[in-house]
């Protein structure tokens, strides 16, 4: 038994970042691509595109530089925001889940080989 946890952030009720969009910006760092990004995460191109545009307006900071240029061109890469941005919510998020795990445990009992004890 494990526990599972979603972490967004919104702006003004809107949402601004997850893991969804975690992984687009894994993904395009990775790969170089925001099309090849939205297809190693089976996402559309222009739903990737959406994404990024919308974060970038919410959160007020560009997050990829892309240069147009077809099959032999263009490409993309993460800013330098981007990357910190990315680190600092991942640091939260794993903040988050060691404070889940401690409290499940708590809650429910102790691990032992992979397998919960109930007290």
């Amino acid at each position: 038994m494990d526990i599972r946890s979603k972490i967004w952030i919104e702006i003004k009720g809107e949402t601004v970042f997850g893991s969804g969009r975690r992984f687009l910006l894994r993904a395009i760092d990775k790969h170089g691509s925001v099309n090849r990004a939205a297809r190693d995460i089976n996402l559309s191109y222009r739903k990737a595109l959406s994404y990024i545009k919308s974060m970038e307006q919410r959160l007020g900071f560009k997050l990829a530089e892309r240069k147009a240029g077809g099959r032999h061109g263009g490409g993309a890469t993460l800013t330098k925001e981007a990357k910190e941005f990315l680190r600092k919510y991942e640091m939260l998020e794993d903040g988050i889940n060691d404070m889940l795990d401690k409290r499940f445990l708590k809650v429910f009992g102790k691990k032992k080989r992979g397998q919960i004890i109930v007290k």
